[in-house]
């Protein structure tokens, strides 16, 4: 073990030496009785004569005092420390191995205890909202990168459609997801964030009070921006959670059959095939932070989540797509694992990444993360009314994006991806792709 691997175990709140201190007192206290009780023994019972060399030699007779105790407690010591250590290696190899890390264990309790110590290898802008967004936020933020969630601020239904009627304010429904999804600890905070008052006939029936909590800080602070920001800092978030922008914005669809449709919630009922997505007041100016962040990101993720309600918004926002087209990043896009009732009936994997590079532009998105992994044909119930999105060997699409098949789907919900599986393979793509980009030698040249 080498003295960093030491510092790190014996570093203060590590909540680690208080029980070690506890179980080696137990130890001794537990020695000690069964010396006395050996002592006693051997005082007071009188053993076979054939049995005394025997019962000399085992009990270090030959050996004078103080040496024949300072050899037991080396002894000792050695087993105990060795076997410690083996212990502790046997019990948390498989844990590691599952979770895929390649890091020590210390490296993931520090960073847990701590937060990440060392400089993020990656910076890395994960836009979207909904639950898809927040799936891949839980796995991205256990990883030692500078992450950023851009979010929609479009939803007007539920909660935040009251909100938003009462205070004229931007959705701050998603944008409480991801903050939840990127807290330090979800255990406590995360349920209360979540919570929705229940109680019939009360004012606040349907209210999440994360909803009611941003929209407090917003009206103390003065601006949603920075009532975003406060509640990010009580969470002890894992990164920044960014609005794409800071507008009042309706999202409004252009159906097949020519009519308009106004408001994220009415479009996701709609039952007519959606022909174009536009938001009002057009294009509306980007919060200039999230800018700032995909101009300065090594990848750039959008989706999973809603296509048209959730990825897409935020591409129509003022200054978004330009910005991408800018930035050096990787761009990939996280293609659902199946259809969206009401929004993405019928459309295959392809077809969700032509709608991503039409609203996107050409040229621009590099990938497409795809799930290789088909469910079993129980798993989606028929009144689900979604299909799996099945891959068919494709390694390019018609359009120039590059297809990357794993298996991302969580086991356990065959309709969402796996958090960890999905954070994996896309930090994994973004070293190859600055790999690949971006050589070493490129640089030692300029």
């Amino acid at each position: 073990m080498n003295t960093r691997y030491l510092r790190m175990w014996l570093k203060p709140g590590m909540q680690v030496k208080r029980w070690l201190a506890l179980f080696i007192l137990g130890l001794i206290v537990l020695s000690l009785g069964l010396a006395m009780g050996a002592a006693w023994l051997y005082n007071n019972f009188n053993f076979p004569k054939k049995l005394q060399p025997y019962i000399e030699w085992l009990t270090l007779q030959q050996i004078g005092h103080p040496w024949r105790e300072l050899l037991i407690v080396a002894i000792g010591g050695v087993v105990f420390l060795f076997t410690l250590y083996k212990l502790s290696t046997s019990l948390i190899a498989p844990v590691l191995a599952a979770n895929n890390t390649g890091r020590d264990y210390a490296d993931i309790l520090l960073e847990d205890r701590f937060g990440p110590s060392d400089k993020p290898e990656l910076n890395v802008v994960a836009i979207g909202g909904g639950t898809g967004l927040s799936a891949l936020l839980r796995g991205l933020k256990k990883h030692n990168i500078n992450l950023t969630a851009i979010v929609t601020v479009a939803d007007d239904g539920g909660s935040t459609g009251r909100i938003r009627n009462v205070f004229n304010m931007p959705a701050p429904g998603d944008i409480r997801n991801c903050l939840v999804a990127m807290a330090d600890d979800e255990s406590l905070m995360g349920r209360l964030f979540h919570y929705r008052f229940d109680r019939e006939g009360s004012e606040l029936t349907g209210h999440a009070f994360g909803n009611l909590f941003i929209t407090a800080l917003t009206q103390v602070t003065g601006s949603f921006e920075q009532g975003v920001i406060e509640s990010a800092k009580v969470l002890n978030v894992r990164g920044r959670v960014l609005p794409s922008t800071v507008e009042n914005i309706t999202l409004c669809a252009e159906m097949d059959d020519g009519q308009i449709v106004r408001g994220e919630s009415a479009l996701s009922h709609d039952s007519d095939k959606i022909k174009d997505i536009f938001l009002e007041p057009t294009a509306p100016d980007a919060y200039r932070p999230a800018l700032a962040a995909i101009l300065n990101a090594d990848l750039i993720v959008m989706g999973p989540g809603s296509l048209y309600t959730s990825v897409v918004p935020n591409l129509l926002v003022g200054g978004v797509r330009e910005a991408i087209r800018w930035s050096r990043a990787a761009t990939v896009y996280v293609c659902n694992v199946a259809t969206q009732h009401g929004e993405t009936d019928d459309m295959g994997y392809e077809e969700h990444i032509d709608q991503i590079v039409k609203y996107l532009g050409e040229d621009r998105l590099n990938y497409s993360i795809v799930n290789k992994h088909a469910p079993q044909e129980d798993a989606i119930r028929p009144e689900w009314q979604v299909s799996p999105l099945n891959y068919d060997g494709k390694s390019i699409t018609e359009s120039g994006v590059k297809i990357i098949a794993e298996d991302v789907v969580n086991e356990k919900n065959p309709l969402r991806h796996d958090p960890a599986k999905l954070a994996n393979v896309l930090i994994e793509l973004t070293k190859e792709h600055k790999a690949t980009s971006f050589p070493a030698e490129t640089f030692e040249s300029a």
